[in-house]
């Protein structure tokens, strides 16, 4: 099929013409057989990983020589979207030539910057960063089956700053629990590059194979996107919001304000309370707040603060909401 037939408009002005060509013509899609195996001498490594937030998923076949364990062939089939094609087909063109331990070492930045036709210039935006996160995770999936040990194993092995001696397991799992937004921040909660600064970024005295600028972005895009899956939950959930008993929807409307008012109320000094949820005689779903902190005496905590929780709620639950402060 042709690949103007596939993909055409400005919407595509935002992937690379590498990506587009891999999202029509992948080469290394397909499937590897034990018969095959058997017939080249390698062992066959068959792995799957699928992506909560998106319902993608992607199967990673090896053929591993075990003498040598260099990957001798690799095919992939993937079940996603056109970027997860082209991320999991960078991704087995990456792997083959390369011993397993190699192999591991490949991760999304990788696969993303292999994907692109200017070093400058993503080769898919930002949403889409996701697909190559996915090709790094079943890369480790299949490595963990070959090596019979956990796919963790592998971040907590790469030393991301040989100075204070700082994994790669580490630095993403700090950044996380600490919604680290700077490399200034994980050199304070880590230590990593605070002496030779040569993990910091590309450019510095010693070449490194993980920089902390790279991490922080793709970690950060990573939770971006976890996020936003947990938004679109939300969402679905809210159909139900008024089929559900007043403790159920106690839950769902603390975890909106968790997510989605909370954080704005405290950047001001200020906070809420749910003290009750009741059911009126018109249809309404009244939600009770009580403002703490700086909201408390606020003039706009019954005109335009009121006005935005109300609306929040609204979009996310229901339509049938309204917000009584006491």
């Amino acid at each position: 099929m042709a690949k103007d037939s596939l993909i055409s408009g400005s919407f595509w002005e935002d992937y690379s013409q590498k990506v587009q060509d891999r999202m029509n013509n992948p080469k290394f899609m397909g499937e590897i057989t034990e018969e095959e195996a058997k017939e080249k001498g390698c062992k066959l490594i068959v792995a799957d990983f699928g992506a909560e937030s998106c319902g993608d998923a992607v199967r990673l076949y090896w053929l591993v020589d075990e003498k040598t364990n260099i990957i001798k062939e690799a095919k992939f089939r993937s079940f996603g979207c056109g970027t997860a094609i082209a991320s999991s087909d960078t991704m087995a063109e990456l792997c083959v030539g390369k011993t397993v331990d190699q192999a591991v070492k490949i991760t999304n930045i990788d696969v993303e910057k292999a994907m692109r036709d200017d070093p400058n210039t993503p080769a898919v935006p930002p949403q889409k960063m996701h697909c190559s996160v996915m090709a790094y995770d079943v890369i480790k999936a299949a490595a963990a089956q070959y090596k019979g040990i956990d796919p963790e194993h592998f971040e907590d092995e790469i030393i991301v700053c040989e100075c204070a001696r700082v994994s790669l397991g580490t630095i993403k799992e700090v950044i996380r629990l600490n919604d680290l937004k700077t490399v200034e921040e994980i050199t304070q909660y880590t230590k990593a590059g605070a002496f030779c600064k040569s993990c910091i970024r590309p450019g510095g005295h010693e070449k490194r194979e993980y920089y902390l600028e790279d991490i922080l972005a793709s970690t950060r895009a990573e939770m971006e996107q976890e996020k936003l899956s947990k938004m679109a939950d939300s969402h679905k959930q809210g159909d139900n919001f008024e089929e559900l008993n007043t403790i159920g929807q106690f839950k769902m409307v603390e975890a909106i304000i968790d997510e989605e008012i909370r954080p704005m109320l405290m950047m001001d000094g200020g906070d809420l309370d749910i003290v009750d949820i009741r059911k009126s005689d018109d249809g309404k779903t009244d939600i009770y707040i009580r403002y703490l902190g700086a909201c408390s005496g606020c003039a706009s905590g019954s005109t335009g603060t009121l006005f935005a929780i109300e609306a929040v709620l609204k979009e996310n639950l229901s339509p049938n909401i309204r917000v009584m402060p006491i």
